[in-house]
This record gives C-alpha cells, structure tokens and sequence, in this order.
C-alpha cells in the first residue's frame, strides 16, 4: 500500500504497527483473507459526524469494548469498500467516504479472535447525525460519543485513530 510509505504515525504504537505492516503482508500470499493466514488486514471506519463534532462506537459483542465499527474483508471487496460496508452493517446510518478512494487515518496491528493478528486499517468517515439502526446480528449498543467521551472510553488503539482523526480534521 503506496500510503503507508507516505505515513506519519500518530504515536509510538503506530509506529510500531506500521513497521509490522510493512515487515508482514507483503509476505502474505492472500493478505485480505482470514482464510489464508492467521494474519490477515481489517478494515475499519472512524465515523464522524457532518457537522464533526460526534463520533459512531459499538459496544463490540465478544470484546465488550467500545470499538469503531471495522472487520474483515469479503473475497475481491477493496478495502475503502470494506471499511464503508462494515460502517453501513455494525451502525445502520447512511455512511460515506470523504473522497471517493477513501481517507485512510490509521493503522492498528492487534490480536483478533481465534489467535489471529489484525492489520486494521482505518478510514474516515462521514455520516449525518441521527439515530444509529445497527442491522440484524450486528451489536445493538451503537451511539454517537463527543470526542473526549469517545477518547475516555477507547482502547490504545483507538485512541490513536481518534487523535489521528481530530488533527486531520483540524480538530486538535
């Protein structure tokens, strides 16, 4: 992924995953897909209100973490693609990329289920501020969070991606 050449890691965390990133997935066969490797790449969306002042989490059902909605990738799916799907399905709001092709904010390398590896990377996201209608199966504790609330409630992962956010957004 030619962006993460040009990347400047939010913290030492991210650096850190991204030297696993560049170290790691170009040796994996099908990087995509959890099938081929216990060490597979995420996609997820840090969604952000229009009016950028509120931020989307799901209380994640197995984790029980306050998480921004995210997971794998299907089969030929481009990851910006997989990102907004994964958005759509775990919050029911009407989500979109800023730029067609996506703004990539971040990358968080983390244990998953199962004793697989994530490579999560995470994209920004826009929706309208209304109530989130997650679909079925999905976690039914969605909600919108102000930036600190979501930042207090939020692994070290997560807090990078927010911090990630916020500057891009020219938010801090």
């Amino acid at each position: 992924m030619q962006i993460l050449t040009v990347h400047h890691p939010v913290d030492a965390r991210e650096q850190e995953s991204l030297h696993q990133f560049l170290e790691v997935v170009p040796t994996l066969v099908n990087p995509c897909s959890e099938e081929a490797d216990i060490r597979h790449v995420t996609a997820s969306a840090i969604v952000v209100s229009d009016d950028g002042d509120a931020v989307v989490l799901h209380l994640h059902k197995r984790l029980n973490m306050w998480l921004q909605p995210g997971g794998h990738i299907d089969a030929g799916e481009e990851i910006v693609a997989a990102a907004l799907r994964e958005a759509h399905e775990e919050t029911g709001l009407p989500v979109r990329h800023e730029r067609q092709d996506g703004v990539f904010v971040h990358l968080d390398v983390h244990p998953g289920p199962r004793g697989h590896t994530h490579f999560d990377l995470r994209y920004l996201v826009r929706a309208p501020h209304v109530a989130p209608t997650p679909g079925a199966g999905e976690s039914p504790e969605v909600r919108w969070f102000s930036w600190d609330e979501a930042q207090a409630v939020a692994d070290a992962g997560l807090v990078g991606a927010l911090q990630a956010t916020r500057a891009l957004l020219g938010m801090g």
